[in-house]
């Protein structure tokens, strides 16, 4: 067969997490899913792992794992949640790729992709290497194998990317339709053809000579049947789509034609709900009917290599047609949600994260060259320790690149500046520059990477660059605050976090919940040394000595700590550095006779005296921990509000009827009380072990009153509610729900 398909989805997610906690705070914007990861995951990554194939009735006939018969990549900083957060998840797509070597020739279907999608034409050499080294390793580590192809972020290019691929042994990457100048034939000097504008034929492979005289080779993916599956309407039905692919096929092609697509993979399922489900009906609808092989990337360059040469665009990327100007310029590329808001702050944004780089490369290169064999080597091996921060890796790592037995201090101080560029890489993340404006969450999150990274040079050189960055991002204006320094004192600085404020959210959040001796806070751990508390009535006091350690640096600090609860949301913490024992018995007596007493004022007071001014409130918090202490706070609330409202419908049950029976619109009141009163018992049911006699009753209460159900909350409990079902029929088939 000569016809060829292959689809190409790039799964990509911003890294999200926290860059003090390494781990992802609850996001407002993904309710009812903590955070935008999981959301998405729901929606689209764990429907690809197992999409139902639907006949005309209806009846699911197959459930197929996607990834297996397409082509793709996925970001590794995704796997990497992925993997912490979605095991089986991750397990489904390293599977695909086993799955898929022995459906297409030996060639598997999964393509690496540089480390944290930084826009590799706007990086330096040294940064294009490491981005490349990384996602290659991250790849090999996940797939047990070398990746043939590889992703570039944005398909963004220039030649001096495509030569580090080349050097570290990629063999094919794919770019949309617009980045290809011109076209010859294989063994042609001259008679070079000009494909601008979109013109080139993607049904073939094509050969980039690179000016080292090596070679790499190149897919251009069909740019309007890509645009129509992303944003037109060609996911509403699967054979509609299969019809469309098919029809790119052209009979006078006296060759074997590849029709291929490229499109975000979020696009099957998150931005198009059951897109999943359109894929892969039509590609069983392509297979079944043996209208066409599917293929992929690596099995098409075995069968039909190249026989024309091609010449890019340099910096050119698939998402801005002005090149890669989206991500240093206002060059007009935006969402299109927000008319009139400028993006003028792009290029000061730019300027600023590169001077930050340049400064962090002086200060690595200073202090790691009198630690370090060969630095840059070592930043490139660095993704080792990443993989698995255990101290016994970590030691083998420092002991193959330490120029000689480094102490603890030095251990600590070069964890520090590896940890400095990492941050650096990461402030380079594509997304901060893709959208509206400079304060959205996306930016916000690659100027976080850029204050850890100043935090750690002010711990190791006493370097205190953040002064001139705060300047830099002066100039860089903002649709909705003065300019990008505003965002940042309000949202950088607020999340900043030192082993002070891990000290203290350990000491607070002990008042809560009953902590061991030794205890993980994301990537921190603590160790209680004495832990003393006191209650008196609605008072708790608790006093201790904790060691707090790093796990990613090692650094560490033994701290002394004074909580007091006063009720409510009233809290007051003091942290410092342990001092002594004759110190700590001092502020212990002290603080426990005024406390025993029950002389409030004097118990802050002596907080005060004793952490001179160092007090920490609820407020610093990490996220999760202070919406769970809030919620545990306003629980006895939340009992009191259903109480009254369940007694006003139960009180008032029989004149709601009287209404009913007239057709008139129950009193607001009323109405109110009988809303939330039935999505509380709605949502409660479907939270448990569902009495279907109870729900159904239910229900039929809600179709009375017309209720407004929370479809947010009750879609994802009851959605969660089927999950769990249907995982115990897999299991245990004789299982009925009741």
């Amino acid at each position: 067969m000569d016809r060829y398909i292959c689809i190409h989805g790039h799964f990509y997610q911003p890294p999200r997490e926290n860059p003090w906690l390494e781990e992802i705070e609850f996001q407002d914007g993904a309710y009812p899913y903590h955070d935008w990861n999981e959301k998405i995951t729901a929606e689209c990554y764990a429907p690809n792992a197992a999409s139902r194939i639907l006949d005309t009735e209806g009846k699911i006939i197959d459930i197929v794992n996607i990834y297996s018969k397409i082509s793709f990549d996925f970001g590794p900083t995704l796997l990497s949640w992925l993997e912490r957060q979605k095991p089986n998840v991750y397990q489904a797509i390293l599977e695909a790729d086993k799955l898929s070597m022995k459906r297409f020739s030996g060639h598997g279907s999964a393509m690496a992709h540089a480390y944290n999608h930084m826009i590799l034409p706007l990086a330096n050499r040294r940064d294009k290497y490491t981005q490349i080294i990384w996602g290659i390793k991250d790849f090999q580590k996940r797939f047990q194998r070398y990746p043939e192809g590889l992703w570039l972020p944005e398909a963004a290019v220039d030649r001096e990317t495509l030569e580090v691929l080349v050097s570290e042994g990629i063999k094919f990457t794919v770019l949309s339709p617009r980045q290809a100048k011109s076209i010859r034939k294989t063994g042609e000097i001259k008679n070079w053809q000009d494909v601008s504008h979109e013109r080139i034929d993607p049904s073939r492979a094509y050969k980039c000579i690179l000016p080292s005289g090596r070679s790499i080779d190149l897919f251009f993916y069909d740019g309007p049947t890509s645009q129509d599956v992303s944003f037109g309407g060609l996911l509403n039905n699967g054979e509609i789509l299969a019809k469309r692919l098919l029809s790119n096929f052209n009979d006078e092609r006296n060759r074997p034609q590849l029709v291929h697509i490229a499109t975000d993979g979020e696009t099957f399922g998150h931005h198009h709900h059951f897109g999943d489900m359109a894929l892969s009906y039509a590609l069983h609808y392509i297979d079944s009917r043996k209208l066409a092989k599917i293929t992929n990337y690596g099995e098409y360059l075995e069968k039909h290599p190249p026989a024309h040469v091609v010449d890019i665009y340099e910096n050119s990327s698939w998402s801005c047609v002005h090149g890669i100007e989206r991500w240093r310029n206002n060059c007009g590329c935006c969402s299109g949600m927000h008319r009139g808001w400028t993006q003028t702050w792009r290029k000061p944004l730019r300027e600023a994260l590169d001077w930050l780089r340049d400064q962090l490369i002086l200060v690595y290169q200073e202090e790691a060259s009198i630690l370090l064999k060969n630095p840059w080597e070592a930043r490139n091996d660095y993704i080792e320790i990443i993989f698995d921060r255990s101290h016994e890796n970590i030691k083998n790592f420092l002991k193959i690149h330490a120029i000689g037995e480094l102490s603890r201090e030095d251990q600590i101080k070069v964890l520090k500046l590896f940890e400095i560029q990492r941050n650096a890489m990461l402030m380079f993340t594509s997304c901060g520059w893709f959208f509206d404006e400079v304060s959205g969450i996306e930016t916000i999150q690659i100027i976080q990477y850029a204050s850890k990274a100043l935090q750690y040079a002010e711990e190791l050189k006493g370097k205190f660059l953040e002064p001139t960055f705060l300047k830099y991002l002066e100039k860089a204006p903002s649709n909705i605050f003065k300019n990008a320094a505003e965002p940042y004192d309000r949202y950088v600085k607020s999340a900043k976090t030192d082993l002070l404020r891990v000290g203290a959210h350990y000491s607070i959040s002990s008042l809560f919940e009953e902590y061991p001796e030794d205890i993980n806070i994301y990537c921190y751990n603590a160790k209680s040394e004495i832990y003393n508390r006191s209650v008196a009535g609605k008072l708790t006091l608790a006093i201790g000595k904790s060691r707090v350690l790093s796990n990613i640096t090692w650094d560490e600090k033994i701290i002394a700590f004074a909580v007091v609860h006063l009720g409510d949301h009233n809290i007051n913490a003091g942290i410092k550095d342990f001092r002594g024992e004759k110190d700590f018995s001092a502020l212990e007596n002290e603080i426990k006779e005024s406390f025993e007493k029950g002389d409030v004022p004097e118990v802050v007071r002596l907080l005060d005296k004793h952490f001179n001014g160092n007090i920490y409130s609820l407020w610093h918090l990490f996220k999760d921990e202070q919406r769970k202490i809030l919620n545990e706070i306003l629980r006895l609330t939340y009992e009191g509000v259903e109480s009254s409202y369940r007694q006003i419908y139960e009180n008032n049950y029989t004149i709601m009827n009287y209404y009913h029976s007239l057709q008139n619109r129950l009193p607001r009141p009323l109405l109110s009380a009988a809303e939330y009163t039935l999505n509380t018992d709605l949502k409660r049911i479907l939270d448990k072990e569902a009495d279907v006699e109870k729900l159904r009753r239910l229900i039929e209460e809600i179709k009375r009153w017309s209720i407004n159900v929370d479809s947010t909350t009750v879609g994802f409990i009851a959605s969660s509610w089927v999950h769990s079902v249907m995982k115990k029929l897999i299991a245990q088939p004789t299982f009925i729900c009741m």
